[in-house]
Formats: C-alpha cells, structure tokens, sequence
C-alpha cells in the first residue's frame, strides 16, 4: 500500500511497525471513504470509546491515504518514547487551560490551511455514556470548523471497545476483533459561517457534528442512541457546568470529566 502523500519519514516508518500490529488484532470493515478530501485540509471527527480509539481512527485514515495530525494532550509528549513518537509524526499538542492554549488552535489552522487532515475526538475524552453512545461535544471542534471553513467530516467506529475496555489497561488481542469504521459526508455548517462566534454558534455548529456522526453509529450498531445526549459537564446537583475558558480544543489523552 503506498503511503499518504503527505505523510513523513517518521510518520511511515512508525506506520510500518503499528500497522501490521492492529491487523494481526483487528478486523478492519471500513466504509465511506469517499467522503475523505483529497484536495484540501479538512476535520476528521470521530466517537470515542476507549484508549485505543486513536489507534484504529489514524489506521482506517493512514490506509484510506490520509495520515492525520491528532490533537493530543500536551502532557503525553512528555511520556518516554510516546512523546518522541508524537512529535516526529507531527501531532498537534493541547494546552488546556494555559497561556499557551492559543498555539494549539493556531497550529490546527496552520495545517488545515496547509492541506493536511486535522483528527480530533469532539468529546474530548471517553464518552461517559453506559452505553457508550456519543455524549455532547467539546465546541473546539467547532471553532476550527467555523474559522477555517474546511469540512468536517464526521467518522464513526464499533469494535476498539473489544479490543480494549474502556478504562482497561490491557488488550484482548485475540480472537482478532472486528472494527467498523465508517466516514460519511462533510457536516452541513454553511449557514453558520457569517455569524459570530459566540457560545450558541459553537455549541450549534458542534451538536452537529455528534449529531452526523451519532447516526453514523446508529447504522452500525443497527439501534437508537439516547434522545438526550450525556453531559459530562453536567454537575451532580443537576445544573449544568461551563465550558473552561480559552480554545476548548478536544484532545486525546483528556480525563474522563
């Protein structure tokens, strides 16, 4: 398989050594990517279930021609051979919360701008949902969206959970596991371009993208998702949380809320 135009050395060569991993584990049964840009940046917006989530999302994009610079969490390119691994392959790391919170919306935009596939999880940790439907979004994604007008192409995967338990620490390799991912058409956000971004135009455009890529998951799993989406901002005594200040960018890597 010829690697993605605009992957690197490091990107190809860490490729190499995941890759034939995730197959002798997986059963890959993907779909939809016909819906991925081959001619512009773009947003791949996935579910998030378990750990291992980034892994089988960056396969079905690196095999489908696409190596995606993943929004990770700043503190995991400080853990030994992961954060030399981040860096090479160019992810993008999040500053939650920091003066330098900016620099990470700044690089997604730069390398949206540049052309390449900015990967996040819009949640911005594993769903919280006991039925691990997707729960309401980070607006971060939004902000992207809305600021470099690319499209946001909604992803939805079934199976990573088998492979690796939502809060396990270890693998069930085998049996080989299948993992369903399925891309489906840029969400629909035209209409929100000429207003500003204030807290309803965030969280508008980003209901719409859990929207798009809940119904994917629907097709999949072949059942209805919650009518009200699981808020992990939601406090205990039942009045909802704010959003922290700054980008909000959904990071990989995130504690569960």
């Amino acid at each position: 398989m010829p690697a993605p135009r605009r992957s690197s050395r490091a990107y190809r060569t860490v490729a190499r050594v995941i890759r034939p991993l995730l197959f002798a584990m997986t059963r890959p049964d993907w779909h939809g990517a016909e819906h991925l840009p081959t001619d512009r940046g773009f947003l791949a917006a996935a579910n998030h279930m378990t750990n291992v989530d980034p892994l089988t999302f960056a396969h079905y994009l690196y095999d489908n021609g696409v190596a995606p610079r993943i929004l990770a969490k700043s503190s995991l390119f400080g853990v030994p051979v992961l954060g030399p691994v981040l860096r090479a392959t160019g992810q993008i790391p999040v500053f939650r919360n920091t003066a330098q919170a900016g620099d990470s919306l700044k690089a997604a935009v730069e390398a949206i701008d540049a052309g390449e596939c900015v990967a996040v999880f819009p949640e911005g940790t594993l769903t919280r949902d006991p039925d691990l439907w997707p729960m309401v979004g980070k607006t971060g994604v939004a902000r992207l969206a809305l600021t470099t007008r690319a499209p946001v192409i909604p992803i939805a995967q079934w199976g990573p959970q088998d492979l690796l338990g939502q809060y396990a620490k270890v693998l069930k390799p085998f049996p080989r596991k299948r993992v369903t991912v399925v891309a489906g058409p840029p969400v629909d956000l035209d209409d929100l371009y000429g207003r500003p971004l204030d807290a309803a135009t965030l969280r508008e455009a980003t209901e719409r993208v859990m929207a798009a890529i809940t119904v994917l998951l629907e097709g999949i799993r072949g059942g209805h998702a919650p009518e009200v989406r699981f808020d992990a901002r939601r406090r205990p005594s039942g009045t909802a949380g704010t959003e922290s200040p700054g980008t909000d960018l959904p990071a990989v890597g995130e504690e569960p809320a």
